[in-house]
């Protein structure tokens, strides 16, 4: 074994050496061979073109490569070119400084993979966004709600209990996007890529409705906001969102005697309820600017959603022959907590008619303002 040991520290003492000479060989041969060449320009080089920038691409030995003398000088020269003095007033704010072709100013929920080609990402694009809030106890409601929308749809759920891993169970739930609150999430650049978007309650039945049926309608009839109809039987609130058997769409309704002040207004036209409406891309545009950040409820909302088409009384309405069923389920109330001697659902109540009043306040007070301020300029 001593003779084993003494033979190996020979051999690697040898294959040291033989290394190191190697080296050096290698090191003296490969400078004589640098040297005996002329310097490339990088510009003359078969470099991929995302590993150099456009301008260090174009200005090289401050030379304009391509012998395009547009640029401005400002943009320096050599491998190092100063920042280009760019202000866009009409860009994005905050983007003002960036040439308007690289802004990107709108995105979108597809969801893609982090290798492969982008533009091969997608077998299918979906063309609709459908949202719910959601808590897990209707879960099972919440999956038979989705299988009534194709892949043309997009599914987003809303979370107000906070509990999204255990979805997991459904097949969809990994196709789809988990997310808390509609104004921090669905801005209008960010769901331009759907040409409707469904912001859904959860306590909804859908046994009577397909969603593919119901995109259909809404583009035949010109509703840019709607919502299905709801059966009379229940969780009724509001005339206008009852469903007609004998009808595919209706735009108006007869309310109790002195609630419309006028035939065209809410709740008698341009109404629909915040339950289950259904915004077309231009819509929701203007909407998603109305909804108040602090405001958690979105009551008195469906008041003023006429604000943002026109006519109203034309473009909201009630699908009839695609309805559901409100199934009043009281599941928001757990998230209260009892104070003063009341239930827990009982201050949930409270802040919706809270938020309400706010909202109807702040409204009038903007109005006030603009056309004070119309009169002053006139």
């Amino acid at each position: 074994m001593g003779n084993f040991h003494r033979s190996g520290v020979v051999k690697r003492s040898n294959d040291g050496a033989r290394l190191i000479l190697t080296t050096i060989i290698g090191m003296v041969f490969g400078y004589f061979i640098g040297v005996s060449f002329p310097s490339v320009s990088l510009s003359k080089m078969n470099l991929p073109s995302s590993l150099i920038s456009s301008f260090d691409m174009a200005f090289n030995d401050g030379h304009h490569a391509s012998g395009d003398r547009s640029f401005p000088d400002s943009l320096g020269s050599g491998s190092t070119p100063k920042t280009p003095k760019i202000y866009v007033p009409t860009n994005p704010r905050g983007a003002e400084s960036l040439p308007p072709g690289i802004v990107v100013s709108e995105s979108d929920f597809y969801l893609r993979r982090l290798w492969g080609e982008p533009s091969e990402d997608l077998k299918r694009k979906p063309k609709y966004l459908a949202t719910f809030t959601v808590g897990l106890n209707q879960k099972d409601n919440i999956n038979a709600a989705v299988k009534k929308f194709s892949e043309d749809f997009q599914i987003m759920l809303f979370h107000y209990d906070g509990r999204t891993s255990e979805w997991d169970q459904f097949e969809w739930s990994q196709r789809a996007i988990h997310r808390w609150y509609a104004k921090r999430f669905l801005h209008p650049d960010v769901v331009a890529a759907y040409d409707y978007i469904f912001i859904w309650d959860e306590d909804l039945g859908v046994e009577h409705f397909n969603a593919d049926k119901y995109i259909d309608l809404v583009k035949k009839h010109g509703l840019d906001i709607s919502q299905p109809g709801l059966e009379p039987n229940n969780g009724l609130t509001w005339q206008m969102t009852k469903r007609r058997g004998d009808k595919e769409v209706h735009k108006d309704t007869e309310e109790k005697p002195g609630w419309c002040s006028d035939p065209h207004l809410p709740p008698c036209a341009a109404f629909v309820e915040i339950m289950a409406p259904v915004f077309s891309r231009e819509a929701w545009r203007c909407v998603w600017h109305m909804i108040q950040n602090d405001l958690v409820h979105g009551w008195g909302l469906d008041f003023a959603l006429r604000r943002c088409v026109d006519p109203a009384h034309e473009k909201i309405g009630v699908v009839d022959s695609q309805w559901i069923v409100h199934q009043v389920i009281p599941s928001l109330g757990s998230q209260g907590e009892a104070e003063n001697g009341k239930a827990p659902w009982q201050g949930v109540r409270d802040r919706c008619k809270h938020e309400w009043a706010l909202f109807q306040d702040r409204l009038a007070s903007a109005d006030k303002a603009y056309f004070s301020q119309l009169q002053q300029h006139h």
